[in-house]
């Protein structure tokens, strides 16, 4: 990879450990106590807490003075999102998946991004049960357990799309509009419900765009940026450049450009 090559290994190393000591032993051996509701609908976990507490540890060391935002951490006191102002900041999501966690689907991951500026330098996804480490450098390229990663074109045509459209949080105009052109594709799923698996499996050609609407800082600022490393695009529905720290609603991923602007197109 690139400039960035021995944090990018440091921090890699970091997430597979903390992985496989807080997260792994607890994944179908949940026990009585270890899950409870944080808001509606949403769920936590002890693994999810305590990897959190673990990874903000090595990352504070790694990067001395440089904050860690993490979901969790954010879910107890929401102003720790005004860290996202700083010139460096680390993101976390610990569990991303914690239903899927709990419910024992393989499909969950651990992300952390690094930003600079605003904008997403770094990015490690890993999936323990897959064992596949997804990682990305801002110009460095995009990785799956070594190997480059690239982003195919798609057939971007209407009734040929594949996608996944995460409607949960929609508004009323959205559900409508998207219940109105649903049809124009050849295939729409609900998704996967983590987005640690969603970004690969758009990479790796298992669907063409997902749109989101919720965009949580820590659940998408790893995601773009490996996918854009991999020749994909994410932007708001608008046109404009996804930022981590940046409030919105709306994004819209694609494998490429002509994918995206007819995705787009299409969704009306």
């Amino acid at each position: 990879m690139g400039r960035l090559d021995g944090l990018i290994e440091r921090v890699a190393a970091v997430v597979r450990e903390v992985s496989e000591s807080a997260i792994e032993p607890r994944f179908t051996a949940l026990q009585d106590g270890d899950v409870e509701e944080k808001s509606a609908g949403e769920v936590v976990t002890v693994a999810d807490r305590e990897a959190e507490a673990l990874l903000t540890a090595h990352l504070e060391a790694i990067l001395p003075g440089v904050p860690v935002v993490g979901e969790e951490g954010c879910a107890a006191d929401p102003a720790r999102l005004a860290a996202l102002d700083a010139d460096w900041v680390w993101l976390v999501d610990p569990l991303d998946g914690t239903a899927n966690f709990v419910a024992g689907s393989p499909d969950w991951a651990v992300m952390v991004a690094l930003v600079a500026g605003g904008t997403s330098v770094a990015s490690w996804i890993w999936q323990p049960v897959a064992g596949r480490l997804y990682l990305a450098e801002r110009g460095g390229g995009a990785y799956c357990n070594g190997s480059v990663l690239r982003s195919e074109p798609r057939p971007a045509e209407e009734g040929r799309l594949r996608g996944a459209i995460l409607s949960r949080f929609f508004d009323p105009a959205t559900t409508a509009a998207v219940a109105r052109n649903s049809g124009r594709f050849a295939e729409i799923t609900s998704g996967c419900l983590c987005s640690g698996v969603e970004y690969p499996a758009l990479i790796e050609g298992i669907e063409d765009f997902v749109l989101f609407w919720r965009t949580l800082p820590w659940d998408h600022a790893p995601g773009v940026l490996l996918l854009e490393e991999a020749g994909g695009i994410g932007r708001r529905p608008d046109g404009s450049p996804y930022r981590p720290g940046v409030a919105g609603v709306g994004l819209l991923v694609a494998a490429d450009a002509r994918t995206w602007n007819v995705a787009r197109q299409l969704l009306g």
